[in-house]
Order: structure tokens, then sequence, then C-alpha cells
């Protein structure tokens, strides 16, 4: 499957997992400190940075030429933890009442921006050019980690297809091992020993 289609389908599968969020479940703890709505929030930042970079020029050079030098590079830069728990906590409040109609909205708008953008296009991201598809890449990514984490906090299923949670699954492993943790995360993998605690790839 391609990074678009895979992208489409972790966005669908989270607008749907939201949807059956109760009324009374939204202020439950999400992840950290957030609450449900605030992991709802960060969640769909995923989506929403795709129209806002989209929104400017193309970057024209490739800084980050893939999905795993992103999160090698520089998306440390960007998870300041003070910073990130604010930006979503404001993205929970500005879902406002109607939260599913704000995803929809937002996600009908990306994939316009994706469907009219030319192929190989390049989005500029903290300075440094990736091409979209590449950047799709960590959005799926995201989307898939973040549904396993609400469905987690309201005890339903994540309804995350297969086909992107391996994607999403091969993606940190890859991050793992460009980082110098490959041989922990295949011991852990193939029963060896288990991960060091507090091990994370991002």
């Amino acid at each position: 499957m391609g990074n678009v289609a895979n992208f489409h389908q972790a966005a669908e599968a989270f607008v749907e997992l939201v949807g059956q969020i109760a009324d009374d479940q939204w202020e439950l703890p999400g992840l950290g400190s957030w609450s449900v709505r605030s992991l709802v929030g960060h969640t769909t930042r995923a989506i929403l940075t795709i129209e806002t970079y989209l929104g400017h020029d193309d970057a024209e050079r490739i800084g980050l030429p893939t999905a795993e030098d992103y999160y090698a590079l520089i998306y440390r830069d960007f998870s300041d933890p003070e910073s990130v728990e604010a930006r979503g906590v404001e993205a929970g409040r500005w879902l406002g009442d109607q939260p599913i109609r704000q995803i929809q909205d937002a996600l009908d708008r990306a994939c316009s921006a994706i469907d009219s953008a030319p192929s190989g296009r390049v989005v500029s991201v903290g300075g440094h050019g990736i091409e979209l598809t590449q950047y799709l890449r960590t959005r799926s990514f995201e989307l898939v980690v973040h549904s396993i984490d609400i469905g987690r906090a309201i005890g339903r299923p994540h309804g995350q297809p297969v086909a992107c949670v391996t994607d999403a699954t091969s993606l940190a492993a890859r991050i793992g091992a460009r980082a110098g943790s490959g041989e922990d995360i295949l011991l852990a993998l193939t029963g060896r020993q288990p991960l060091p605690a507090g091990f994370t790839v991002v």
C-alpha cells in the first residue's frame, strides 16, 4: 500500500474511533497529563499540519530524504514536552462541541491539498525539506500510535487496519535501529530479552 493510501486509511480509522467516544469519556485520562479530549486534539494535528505545510511554497531542496530522517534529525526539536502538551490542550479546545465535524472537515481539506499537490512535492518542516509522501508516513505513524492510545483510554478497539499498524511498527523499529537500539529491538522481538525500562524510539 502506498504512503498516500496508508494515510487515508489511518485517518479514516481515527475519525471512526473518535465517533465512538461517549460524551462522558472526553475528560477521562488520555495519555500522560492529557485528557481524552487533549489526546484527540494532539492526534488531529497529524492532519492539520498537512494543510498548513502544503499552504506554504515548495521547499524545493530535500534535507530529510525519509520519514526515518525526520524522526532522527528534527523530531526532538518539535518535541519539547511542555510545548507539545500545550498544543494538545489547545487543539482539544479547538475541537469544540462537534469534534467529529471539526476533524472530518480538517481531513477533507488535507485530502484535497494532497490530491492537488504535484508529484514530488516537497514541504518545509522546521526549515528542512521533506517529500510529501515521506511526510505522510510520519502522519500515519502518529495517527496509528495515538489511535491505539485513545482506544486504550476509552476501552474500545482502535480500529487501525493491519497494514497501517504494520507500517507504523516497521517505521518504529527502523527509527530505533537508526538511533543505535537495533540490537535491543531485535532481541526483544525474537524473545531473547525484554526492552530496557523506559525504552522509547521517539
